[in-house]
């Protein structure tokens, strides 16, 4: 089924782990904005991208969404504005898009998170804490689904998501 699922959160939330899962139980396309922003730092060190990776990663899910297949778009997705890009992607490739948003309300362990977190995406910096709280987030009041990854797991995440899907669990 063709559908789009948009993530959102601060980093450190467990996006990209409930992504990834996601992403390998229900056979679906994985893009994740980072990927894109270290390619174009790769190529332009220290650029301010601005949008720009979060538009490629829009219009590759379309694209995708257009052959029939589900995409999933990783990100911090931080504001409506950004939020909007991907619902327009949806609406373009005339499927439906799940909006879920990861939080870890448990500020101690969200903290470990991301103190302990090894990258993933080579040449990527990560965030520290500090910049982790001063990052600029609005929380996603009309996200279809919030998760709070310092009480659910990683499969039952995935699990929650599909049902909401209809396909069901993991």
């Amino acid at each position: 089924m063709a559908v789009l699922v948009a993530f959102a959160g601060l980093p450190g939330t467990g996006k990209s782990t409930i992504a990834r899962a996601l992403s390998v139980a229900a056979g679906a396309v994985y893009l994740r904005v980072d990927e894109i922003d270290a390619a174009i730092w790769a190529l332009d060190p220290g650029r301010d991208i601005g949008p720009e990776s979060y538009h490629v990663a829009a219009a590759l899910a379309a694209s995708n969404l257009e052959l029939g297949h589900a995409a999933i778009i990783d990100c911090v997705n931080p504001w409506p504005l950004t939020r909007a890009i991907f619902s327009a992607a949806a609406e373009r490739a005339g499927v439906p898009m799940l909006g879920v948003e990861t939080i870890c309300a448990d500020r101690a362990e969200h903290r470990r998170r991301v103190e302990t977190r090894a990258t993933g995406v080579p040449g990527l910096a990560m965030p520290d804490w500090a910049a982790v709280e001063a990052r600029d987030y609005e929380p996603w009041e009309a996200a279809d689904l919030r998760i709070d990854t310092g009480i659910t797991g990683v499969a039952e995440a995935v699990a929650a998501i599909r049902s909401r899907l209809g396909t069901g669990p993991a």
